[in-house]
């Protein structure tokens, strides 16, 4: 399974968003730290759900790193994210 498939499936079965979108961003960091072949290093992430609404930013980072896990997390180089509620 692709890491982009992995993090919409634990995405949606946590928060059950009204919006989820996830990018695999990998190729346009070609060269940079943490690039590797076959890409799935660099992702963007975009996801309203009503979980979010009373959060603050760090609250809802913390949120979505651990609905991803731990081994997930430890896999992506990096995650630039968009949450809202």
């Amino acid at each position: 399974m692709l890491i982009r498939d992995e993090i919409e499936q634990k995405l949606q079965n946590a928060f059950a968003p009204r919006e989820l979108e996830v990018v695999d961003d990998s190729e346009s960091h070609r060269g940079h730290g943490g690039w590797q072949e076959g890409g799935q290093t660099h992702f963007n992430l975009r996801i309203r759900a009503a979980q979010f609404a009373d959060m603050g930013r760090l609250a809802r980072h913390r949120a979505v790193h651990d609905a991803l896990g731990a081994d997930l997390v430890g896999r992506i180089h990096a995650l630039a994210m968009d949450i809202d509620g």
